[in-house]
């Protein structure tokens, strides 16, 4: 075997990126802390395609040196805006006819491996929340959402990594929408 070089992945140039059709997909960031788990976002959400990131509360923003360290320039191709407020950011997609889903461990919530076109009650477009590191997504934040998704776990910590949490997440609605397309 030998490794591949970046010019022969064959990339697009950030031009071409933003001219691409992305994943009917947002993230929503609820309060997160670290800079770095934010950048992880943007270089993950550049990896599938999505839309966009939208950065609530006290989640970082652009531009930031932590950022960077993590997204390696992925927080200039993947688009982004910020909201003040988690709760009015999923209202806002919500009426703007988005499947709003927490991605949260809370009573009621589908594991990913089970997930299915019910579960997004017929919808095309999904906002799929992550939370803060420690608090996960806040309870007046799920209550606005359609439904929660939930990583199958089997180890004796009770989660994962945000960052890693949106990694496993965006890839399944990305092996699962991207195959639609």
């Amino acid at each position: 075997m030998q490794k591949i070089t970046n010019e022969e992945l064959g990339r697009p140039t950030p031009e071409e990126f933003a001219a691409q059709e992305k994943l009917p997909v947002t993230v929503v960031l609820d309060n997160v802390r670290s800079a770095n788990n934010v950048g992880a976002f943007f270089r993950t959400g550049d990896a599938f395609g999505i839309e966009r990131i939208v950065l609530c509360g006290i989640t970082a923003t652009p531009p930031s040196r932590e950022i960077h360290k993590s997204a390696l320039g992925a927080e200039l191709t993947v688009a982004w805006e910020y909201a003040p407020s988690t709760v009015e950011a999923v209202a806002r997609l919500r009426t703007e006819g988005y499947a709003v889903l927490a991605v949260e461990q809370v009573r009621g919530a589908v594991p990913l491996d089970r997930l299915d076109g019910a579960d997004f009650g017929g919808s095309d477009r999904f906002a799929l929340v992550f939370g803060n590191e420690v608090d996960g997504v806040g309870q007046e934040v799920v209550d606005l959402c359609r439904g929660a998704v939930e990583i199958p776990q089997v180890g004796t910590k009770h989660s994962l990594n945000v960052a890693v949490s949106g990694g496993v997440v965006l890839w399944e609605f990305f092996r699962r929408l991207a195959g639609s397309r």
